[in-house]
């Protein structure tokens, strides 16, 4: 049972692509990796596992040194578990078998690795099953046992590679509240790499966002998701942001001007700013805003969602979309309350 925290500062190079990442997991606590194909997450993940050695930097836990410049702890030796999203079971052992393959590699006597074993299963739902081959398991069974057997193996750090991706959402959500449970009550540091925003908001203790092998957000889910920095980040999270300049208009109100014509109404001391608002917040009509251009029709979260210039998108219901016949290339006036409107200064 771990009880010492992952401490990672690394800089590594698959080809051309740099990686430079500092990160830490506290004891029990879930750092979650949010990145667009080909930030660096995988690459992350392969060198705190022991396949990928960095050009420099070093990965402890607590005071053992798993990397640095002249220690590199083979993969096999670091007692660092993985779960991907695909259930990489033994095919020819039973699900007590392979719970119990980690305790036995490391020693346990086989009576107690197979009752350690059936005690894992029960944790994870799989309580009447121990004897099952991973043929006879369904998709979301064979990922029970696979993350029955991370645990049973008692890793000083747990590794999650997209470990609900392909699996239905009840499973998923059940997946989600065991490895929780699990990391907590094992105190386990974990790192969990994840397209999917609901798996940061419903396991993460802290966001750390990858672009292009850097570092450009992180903070607990709600500050960075509620206000994010990056443009990657505000679509993943379905905030509108824009970056441009805030001016002074002839009226003595200020709104920061940015790309295609767009006025958002803020309050803020003039300069270069950005600001971020949510799609429910975009009005249609109204004096005080912009005027632009339909340029997508989406599926929304309460609707439809509606792109437009300046990549502003608006959360209508069906019935207005129909009824103000918006089609692609439709112009459409947009407004936002400064109210709604968060300010971060630029510079």
């Amino acid at each position: 049972m771990s009880d010492t925290g992952l401490v990672a500062s690394v800089r590594a190079a698959r080809g051309a692509f740099r990686l430079t990442v500092d990160l830490a997991a506290e004891p029990g606590q879930i750092v979650a990796v949010l990145g667009p194909n080909g930030a660096g997450k995988s690459t992350l993940l392969a060198v705190l596992a022991g396949t990928v050695r960095p050009v420099s930097g070093t990965v402890r836990v607590g005071s053992r040194t798993l990397t640095s410049a002249d220690v590199t702890v083979r993969t096999e030796h670091r007692s660092v578990g993985l779960l991907g999203q695909d259930p990489l079971v033994f095919p020819h052992l039973s699900a007590r078998e392979n719970v119990a393959f980690g305790p036995r590699a490391a020693g346990v006597a086989a009576r107690q690795a197979r009752a350690s074993a059936d005690e894992w299963l029960e944790a994870v739902g799989l309580t009447g099953l121990a004897d099952r081959r991973p043929a006879a398991l369904s998709g979301g069974q064979r990922q029970r046992v696979a993350l029955a057997r991370a645990l049973a193996a008692r890793p000083s750090v747990l590794l999650l590679d997209e470990p609900f991706a392909q699996l239905d959402v009840r499973t998923a959500a059940d997946l989600r509240e065991l490895v929780r449970d699990q990391v907590r009550r094992t105190r386990t540091p974990t790192v969990l790499v994840t397209h999917d925003v609901l798996d940061a908001v419903a396991l993460a203790d802290l966001v750390i966002v990858l672009h292009d092998g850097e570092v450009v957000e992180q903070g607990r889910p709600l500050d960075v998701l509620t206000d994010p920095v990056h443009p990657f980040t505000a679509a993943l999270a379905g905030v509108n942001l824009v970056v441009g300049t805030v001016v002074v208009r002839p009226d003595g109100t200020t709104a920061l001007a940015g790309p295609d014509g767009v006025l958002v109404p803020c309050v803020a001391p003039a300069g270069a700013a950005q600001v971020t608002f949510p799609p429910t917040a975009v009005q249609l009509g109204g004096p005080d805003g912009w005027d632009a251009r339909v340029v997508d029709l989406e599926h929304g979260t309460t609707g439809v969602r509606v792109r437009t210039t300046g990549d502003v998108v608006v959360d209508l219901p069906p019935a207005d979309v129909a009824r103000l016949d918006l089609r692609v290339g439709a112009p459409v006036r947009l407004s936002v309350p400064p109210s709604l409107v968060r300010v971060r200064r630029l510079g």
